[in-house]
């Protein structure tokens, strides 16, 4: 019985890590099916999300008015959630640069402010972004593009951790984060991604629908509302936001958490995600995210189960589990006095689920 508990944990793990990416790579090669890019230049919303950013919001509204788009195209949109810092009186200075504001006067969460300022936004495509993400000239052009194509009904772009003292990318990045950007690159190509990159994503206008108060996970609900609806949610590397690390690995870790219990929330929120008949991407859904949800609880079984099978090929990976569990440890404990290893670098500033 244990022998049997022990084995069906371990192929789920494996299934869930290397099985499911050897999948895709076969997928992507026998049904793959690019998006048709092509020059587009449809009227576009930004809704940038802020609570209390006074301190940084000045910057990225001065990125937003750079971006190269036509300006008679372009409209700008702080969402500020019940600021107490001020952050509206920066905001006021650049009204007449075009820069409009939805101004919740409760601090009520980021979907209600994002609901908010949907109420305002006119553009044929809205792009959702963050304050502390600046965005490459071209990141609009690049997402917008994608829409010249009419499956796709949202797009995610790319986020790139840069190094603040030598001002280019990063070339240590975790090796966590590689995977998943290969995956998404993947999922995009056969249909589409369970999920955005939450500092520069896009969905076409009429495909919005308004978010639940406490929605944890936005950039996750928004996109997956778009591939219940028919259309494809893609993943454009050429869409590039950029990020400096500033966050210590508690803080990573806290995000972590955060987003975790969002994707348990998606299940609330959209049971039919898990119908296959209703989700087109049931299967990569299923892998994706809700075997991720699994993962812990399969490795404790795994776990329980080896403690009663410490015989022959059971004994090593008993010996390899408690070194893992133990360099976990370790690792948390080090990470409290500020110490980090690559593989812990977030793979993203604000989500990707």
């Amino acid at each position: 019985m244990m022998e049997t508990v022990f084995w069906l944990s371990f192929i789920f793990i494996v299934y869930v890590y290397f099985g499911y990416p050897a999948m895709l790579a076969i997928l992507r090669r026998l049904a793959g099916r690019p998006v048709q890019k092509a020059y587009y230049e449809p009227t576009v919303s930004i809704v940038i999300a802020a609570h209390n950013e006074r301190q940084r919001i000045e910057k990225k509204l001065l990125n937003c008015l750079a971006l190269d788009y036509p300006k008679r195209k372009l409209q700008i949109i702080a969402a500020l959630d019940g600021p107490t810092d001020g952050t509206e009186f920066v905001v006021w200075k650049y009204a007449r640069q075009g820069i409009e504001m939805s101004h919740s006067p409760e601090h009520r969460g980021k979907s209600s402010a994002l609901n908010l300022a949907m109420r305002r936004a006119t553009g044929e495509i809205i792009v959702f972004a963050d304050v502390r993400q600046m965005f490459d000239p071209a990141a609009i052009r690049e997402l917008t593009a994608n829409f010249a194509d009419p499956q796709v009904g949202a797009a995610s772009g790319e986020l790139v951790l840069m190094d603040e003292s030598r001002g280019e990318a990063k070339s240590d990045v975790g090796l966590y984060w590689r995977y998943e950007k290969a995956l998404r690159a993947m999922e995009s190509r056969i249909h589409s991604v369970a999920g955005a990159t939450g500092a520069i994503y896009a969905i076409r206008r009429e495909l919005y629908q308004e978010l639940p108060e406490e929605t944890l996970i936005d950039d996750v609900v928004i996109p997956m509302r778009v591939v219940l609806a028919g259309r494809r949610t893609i993943f454009d590397p050429e869409a590039k936001a950029y990020d400096t690390v500033a966050c210590c690995p508690l803080a990573e870790y806290g995000r972590k958490v955060r987003t975790l219990a969002g994707n348990y929330q998606l299940l609330t929120q959209l049971p039919q995600l898990l119908l296959p008949w209703r989700n087109p991407i049931f299967v990569q859904f299923l892998s994706h995210k809700v075997g991720r949800l699994l993962v812990p609880y399969a490795l404790m079984t795994l776990l329980i189960s080896n403690v009663f099978l410490l015989h022959g090929v059971y004994a090593l990976f008993f010996s390899l589990q408690s070194v893992w569990y133990i360099s976990a440890a370790a690792g948390y404990l080090f990470s409290k006095r500020g110490v980090s290893a690559p593989i812990l670098v977030p793979d993203e500033s604000r989500r990707v689920a």
